[in-house]
């Protein structure tokens, strides 16, 4: 049985969703177990509701309330983060925040992983201080992966380090490709570096600094099979194109480039059920478009892919997207469930143990 923490209390959205979002979980996942951290009494409501609305039909996807009753427990917790809060405040002051007692709860071995949709600062925070990361890592990216062409480009990092050094992006290019091989099971991963173009003159001392370590640990690698498969310098469009399957950025250009995606995704939406309702003819055309409507839209859904793993810790814990709905953080519970499966961990670990990453800058 995978048991995970679930921080039910921060977010946008907060218990309203998370709640049923575990239940959802539950019901997808027989070898889950959940720990609802969060108020008592809040928590219990939004369970009393949830049953309620299951009696009465208006909650379908809420089924087997005996069974998944079994599988649940609700984990007290006095304080909730704010996403306002400063991740040091977070850390000092909020001690039985529910973000933190769920982080808590992994350090003790009571669960297997931790998910939360609040603040981001706070939670790397507070997982950087509670679990460390694992001997050679310096900072734990956050690693999501986003739809194109060919399937899916896994993007690290997406808002952990927005202050990354080039040691950090080389320590993010090894965690990343250990990742898609090991846990996503790609055989050969492609690694690329976000820049502003491909050409070697192009990008800051940042991208510059890292792109030479990279290469330098790439010709330093003797065994052909354990050598990173790194492209380079990659632009943003080179993201869906599934050309290549890791993509690396600071903290903050991931961050910004993973919102500038959500936006331009319901931009697209938006503008088509605009145009496929301006008049007769319109809907008309949609109704026969549907079906494929419906395909593309599934395929770009953001809650298909919500849920991004902090890699390099000594454990497991899962950034949701703050305004995730019901569905999309059921989506995050699966991502730490695989994640334990997967042993993310420790083959993150195992992997590091043998791979040269404290590399200096080549003169």
């Amino acid at each position: 049985m995978t048991v995970i923490a679930f921080d039910v209390m921060s977010g946008d959205i907060g218990p309203g969703e998370c709640v049923p979002a575990a239940l959802l979980a539950l019901q997808s996942d027989p070898e889950l177990r959940l720990l609802l951290v969060g108020h008592l009494d809040v928590v219990e409501g939004e369970l009393a509701r949830a049953r309620a609305a299951q009696r009465s039909g208006e909650a379908p996807e809420v089924r087997g309330a005996a069974e998944w009753r079994s599988r649940l427990e609700i984990v007290p917790a006095s304080e909730v983060i704010a996403m306002t809060d400063l991740p040091r405040e977070a850390v000092r002051r909020k001690r039985d925040s529910s973000m933190r007692v769920a982080v808590n709860l992994v350090s003790a071995g009571r669960a297997d992983a931790a998910v939360s949709a609040g603040n981001t600062g706070a939670l790397t925070a507070i997982s950087h201080f509670v679990l460390k990361c694992l001997p050679q890592v310096e900072r734990a990216p956050i690693m999501s992966a986003v739809p194109n062409a060919r399937g899916f480009t896994h993007m690290l990092d997406l808002g952990a380090s927005v202050r990354a050094t080039p040691l950090h992006l080389l320590q993010f290019a090894v965690m990343g490709e250990i990742v898609a091989r090991d846990v996503h099971g790609i055989a050969a991963p492609r690694v690329g570096l976000l820049n502003i173009g491909t050409e070697e003159t192009k990008g800051n001392e940042l991208v510059q600094e890292a792109h030479a370590l990279i290469r330098a640990r790439c010709a330093a690698e003797p065994d052909p099979a354990r050598r990173m498969h790194y492209v380079g310098f990659i632009e943003g469009h080179d993201i869906f194109t599934g050309e290549v399957d890791v993509v690396v950025a600071d903290g903050f250009t991931g961050n910004v480039a993973l919102k500038t995606m959500e936006g331009v995704a319901g931009l697209i939406s938006g503008r088509l059920r605009a145009e496929f309702t301006a008049s007769p003819a319109s809907k008309l055309a949609g109704l026969i478009a549907r079906p494929v409507l419906r395909r593309v839209s599934a395929s770009l859904d953001p809650r298909r892919y919500n849920g991004a793993v902090m890699v390099g810790l000594n454990g497991v814990v899962v950034k949701s997207h703050g305004r995730a709905d019901r569905e999309a953080l059921a989506r995050a519970v699966a991502i730490a469930a695989l994640a334990v499966r997967r042993q993310l961990a420790q083959r993150v670990g195992h992997a590091l143990g043998g791979a040269i990453i404290q590399t200096e800058t080549p003169a």
